[in-house]
């Protein structure tokens, strides 16, 4: 009798330190979010391995002289130039995100040489870039257009440089992108009763307000908060308010920025400088209930253009960017607890999967379905509709069904937005963890629930390295005071903070303490072959 229970002691402590069958001391319950995390895992995988044959796909076809790539293959003059409101602002910088994420050798090499090259070879006014042409070796416009070349830098900024420096962090990207941004107000020529700006274009100073006032977060500088006050004071306190004054309005690419460019500032203001944001406030809500009384279908999504003015619609075709305006109108929400600004979202996001599956968004181009689901992503972190996520994960799938072979999508500069939101939905189907090194039978997918954040991992073949995590970065990279959502962010789901514990249970064995400082650097794991980890993790806090 002495002699079993000794031995019911031993497979007892066998047992909770995680050295028996893992699944005996999980709950049923458990196991059931662990079959969701794993499903997530397989939707992770294939996205990750779409980006990289995306990244090879488009590698193959670089100029065999500077490395750089084309501006898309479809034409012969387009396939002689590296620009930067397209190759660079759209497709390049997530070949970066990209390797960064899964292939550091190709992220330290080749996309690092690649922004030097553009830096050396493209830099035309100060650090400005402009069209490069492979076959002249030189640019290709023998005179210098200002106009085109603060264009190409205001998108590079706030389409490329700005989402590379929300994830990267102080980077060489985001050197270029302080260089781009103080070069580009020294030719600020258009003149205004409020001092000169660098564009009298909506789309223009709607980049520049995103950039500005994100880059004055970033660095801390109010010069840059000063300028895209007067942007501000432009649209807001002049006569050229995008509701009043404005014949057309854009409410989708390419015009549609402003409107969230006014929302950024008006929350940098409320921050910053609190008299000027009384002086707007009144026409920035003004702006936002224009466009809700003419702007929308019976769905909540935006038209195209509208004449905001005879209050009618110019173009009533649905505008693939909705997201877009809809973080302007939700930034204020935060700001100032204003239901209505909160209700378009909500009822935008619910009309999703009934009405607008398989739905032809611009054309229909795998660039009109990135940006839907991106903006409808970017929104649902904030509010949780279920049939949301039910429709980002069917069209996400529509998306993918575009891609070639070849890892081309379309073969032009809207490839990188596929890239883009894939990256976002694995995010989110791994709650921001990522392993490192990272190989393409690797399947690491993540849950939420209950405070506990749940995640499994399996290979095909044994594989060795760290489970990586994500962080606060809207407050340590960006220094926003609070998270408001952006065009082009990256969602932050399960964020380690560095003066915080976590528990970690591996296989249901024994949880073990480790420190957020220590848990940033990753967490050590190894996976064999054909047997999964499964992985329990809550903070402190929850103990």
């Amino acid at each position: 009798m002495k002699k079993l229970c000794i031995i019911i002691e031993l497979t007892l402590i066998w047992l909770l330190t995680g050295c028996g069958q893992s699944d005996k001391v999980l709950t049923e319950r458990d196991l059931l979010i662990f079959d969701r995390a794993e499903l997530n895992g397989k939707l992770a995988n294939e996205g990750f391995n779409r980006c990289i044959n995306y990244t090879d796909g488009w590698l193959r076809l670089a100029d065999s002289a500077t490395g750089l790539i084309p501006r898309n293959i479809n034409d012969r003059q387009s396939k002689d130039i590296w620009n930067a409101k397209d190759c660079a602002a759209d497709n390049y910088p997530f070949m970066v995100l990209t390797s960064a994420l899964l292939d550091t050798e190709l992220f330290n090499g080749r996309m690092r040489a690649m922004l030097e090259t553009e830096t050396r070879l493209t830099s035309r006014l100060g650090t400005l870039p402009d069209t490069y042409s492979f076959s002249k070796k030189g640019f290709l416009a023998r005179n210098i257009s200002l106009t085109d070349i603060i264009f190409g830098s205001a998108e590079y900024l706030k389409d490329g440089l700005i989402p590379l420096t929300e994830w990267l962090g102080p980077s060489p990207w985001s050197e270029r992108m302080i260089s781009i941004i103080d070069d580009t107000w020294k030719y600020a020529y258009v003149k205004t009763p409020f001092g000169n700006i660098i564009s009298d274009d909506p789309e223009v100073n709607g980049d520049m307000l995103q950039s500005l006032s994100r880059i004055y977060w970033i660095t801390g500088d109010k010069k840059y908060l000063d300028r895209a006050i007067i942007i501000g004071d432009y649209y807001l306190l002049g006569k050229n308010h995008p509701t009043r004054n404005f014949k057309v309005l854009r409410l989708r690419d390419h015009g549609c920025e402003i409107v969230s460019g006014l929302c950024e500032l008006y929350a940098a203001v409320s921050c910053v400088y609190p008299a000027k944001k009384e002086l707007y406030k009144a026409t920035v809500y003004e702006m936002l209930d224009r466009i809700l009384e003419i702007g929308r279908n019976e769905d909540g999504l935006f038209y195209n253009t509208v004449d905001p003015v005879k209050g009618i619609p110019v173009n009533g075709g649905i505008a693939d960017n909705f997201g877009y305006t809809l973080n302007g109108f939700y930034t204020v929400y935060l700001l100032d607890t204003i239901e209505k600004y909160r209700e378009p979202v909500i009822k935008a996001l619910s009309s999703l999967n009934e009405k607008y599956r398989n739905f032809p968004w611009e054309g229909p181009s795998s660039d009109g379905y990135a940006d839907a689901i991106e903006g409808a992503l970017n929104l649902y972190t904030r509010e949780e509709v279920p049939s949301a996520a039910q429709w980002i994960n069917s069209e996400i799938r529509v998306m993918w069904n575009k891609q070639q072979p070849s890892g081309i999508i379309e073969g032009w500069h809207g490839d990188g937005n596929f890239a883009r939101t894939t990256i976002m939905y694995c995010l989110w189907k791994t709650q921001g963890t990522y392993v490192s090194p990272w190989r393409q039978d690797i399947e690491i997918g993540a849950v939420q629930e209950d405070s506990l954040l749940y995640i499994s991992i399996t290979a095909a073949e044994n594989w060795d390295g760290r489970l990586m995590f994500d962080k606060k970065r809207h407050s340590e990279y960006m220094h926003l005071p609070e998270d408001w959502p952006r065009i082009n962010q990256f969602p932050e789901y399960f964020t380690l903070d560095k003066n915080n514990s976590y528990s970690i249970r591996e296989n249901g064995g024994k949880a073990q303490l480790i420190n957020g400082k220590d848990l940033l650097n990753g967490y050590p794991l190894k996976v064999r072959k054909g047997i999964g980890i499964k992985l329990i993790i809550k903070t402190s806090s929850g103990l």
